[in-house]
């Protein structure tokens, strides 16, 4: 029996719609309550028109089998899916706020403290979604939702790709997103998207955040393609002078265009921001977060003269030590917490990645590449709407969950303790370069091959000529 809610749009299922608050390509979505419950929550209807259509009906469905998997407080929860009737209605959990979008609309940027903290939320809810093989595909802002209480919440599931099962409706070739925040190798083929396309995102949201510029900002898919490629993107500090160098580096890293540069995992990036573990009760969140900490590190180089030393300090002095160069090539030094070990490469080091791990441009493209990408299907942004004029949709309610706040590392003193030589083991440690696919070309001939080459045709034009030469010239 209908609710006698005279206030009422319409009803839908068992639920009266009460206001519409964001509509998309997917459907219109509304404030909402429940008869018999009268929980608010936020319905999305799809119009009859759209639900035709299989495919699109098929993803609407995906979006609740997905987002049904996950239970995150920053991730906007998916409670029940219906098809039934002409317009399938999927409800959701309200979110009182609105999308990281209107925010930075209205804001144009967001200081360096704000952003890491929403960022860092979205972090964590995303980390959760690859735990459980889920990539979401199109992170930006304005699939992001914030609270009135700074809570971020990760929204918009529908080009998530369950990386468990292959559940997928993305053709070959498709590079299914929003080009600005999508990293170069998912314009080729969104069906091989990775957990590194979804850091790739949250680095260029937080430039986007930081910096108040959406990055690239192309019209043209291919030429943002070729842009993200050549990484010919201002540095966000090149943009805001006044921000840190960590964090301009975390970008720089998340944005790398060779994917095996890039943070392997949400978590690394989030540690790539703070510079100490994420994870709740660690040993570093509570040194990190102490001024009278007394941890220290023990770095064992090699010195000017070649003899193996081991430099002991705190972090703060022994990264300064490590920038002026005076404990040799960074690529070397192995560090540890205990004089006893075991040491690892600083590359690993969540403490000092920053000074060895440097962002990577993309493989250098001929000309043939270039008329490759020109060919290349466009992408398709924002669930297939044209960038110009696609509405946000956005989720307005309350929510009583919070997200985890910003770790901040205080600054401590530091004890510059001189290094000192001792007996350790000497790590030579190669230093190769990342691995990228190039154009095919004829080889070169070496040039042992060319002295072999040469050899064997002189020593044969003798031969021929004692054999037949000789003989003639003496008759």
């Amino acid at each position: 029996m209908p609710s006698p809610n005279s206030a009422r749009l319409d009803t839908i299922g068992n639920y009266d719609l009460l206001e519409k608050i964001g509509e998309g390509c997917m459907g219109v979505v509304y404030k909402a309550t429940r008869w018999d419950s009268k929980d608010v929550v936020a319905v999305k209807v799809m119009p009859a028109d759209v639900a035709s259509n299989p495919v699109l009906l098929k993803r609407f469905e995906q979006e609740f089998r997905i987002t049904s998997k996950l239970d995150h407080p920053n991730i906007v929860r998916v409670m029940e899916f219906c098809r039934t009737g002409k317009s399938p209605y999927l409800v959701m959990e309200l979110v009182e706020g609105e999308s990281l979008g209107d925010k930075l609309d209205r804001e144009g940027k967001l200081s360096e403290e704000e952003a890491i903290n929403i960022i860092l939320q979205i972090s964590h809810g995303l980390h959760r979604a690859h735990r459980q093989g889920l990539i979401h595909r199109d992170v930006k802002p304005d699939n992001i939702l914030v609270t009135k209480d700074g809570v971020a919440k990760l929204t918009d599931l529908g080009l998530a790709k369950d990386a468990d099962s292959g559940a997928d409706l993305t053709r070959t070739g498709r590079g299914l997103g929003t080009p600005d925040y999508m990293a170069p190798e998912q314009f080729r083929n969104a069906k091989n998207a990775s957990v590194r396309c979804d850091v790739y995102s949250l680095g260029a949201t937080l430039y986007h955040m930081v910096t108040g510029k959406v990055p690239f900002n192309e019209a043209d898919p291919v030429k943002s393609m070729l842009r993200k490629l050549r990484n010919e993107l201002p540095t966000a500090r090149e943009v805001v002078r006044t921000l840190s160098e960590r964090t301009d580096w975390a970008i720089r890293r998340a944005m790398s265009a060779n994917a095996e540069n890039r943070p392997e995992s949400c978590r690394e990036f989030a540690e790539d921001l703070l510079g100490q573990s994420t994870r709740a009760g660690s040993k570093s969140d509570v040194d990190a977060s102490d001024e009278d900490s007394e941890t220290m590190w023990y770095l064992v180089f090699t010195d000017a003269e070649g003899m193996i030393r081991t430099a002991k300090g705190k972090a703060k002095a022994l990264r300064r030590l490590i920038k002026e160069g005076q404990l040799g090539d960074a690529n070397k030094i192995r560090a540890s917490q205990a004089t006893a070990g075991p040491f690892e490469l600083l590359n690993t080091l969540r403490e000092f990645r920053d000074l060895v791990v440097q962002p990577a441009p993309g493989p250098a493209l001929s000309e043939t590449s270039m008329a490759r990408l020109s060919s290349l299907p466009p992408a398709v942004p924002q669930n297939g709407k044209d960038k110009e004029t696609a509405s946000r949709e956005t989720i307005r309610g309350h929510s009583s969950t919070h997200g985890e706040p910003r770790q901040t590392v205080p600054s401590t003193p530091a004890d510059d303790d001189t290094p000192t030589p001792e007996s350790r083991p000497f790590f030579q440690v190669g230093a190769g370069a990342p691995e990228t696919e190039a154009e095919t070309s004829s080889p070169a001939i070496p040039q042992w091959l060319q002295i072999v080459l040469i050899v064997f045709f002189t020593t044969l034009v003798t031969l021929l000529a004692n054999q037949y030469l000789l003989p003639l010239l003496k008759k």
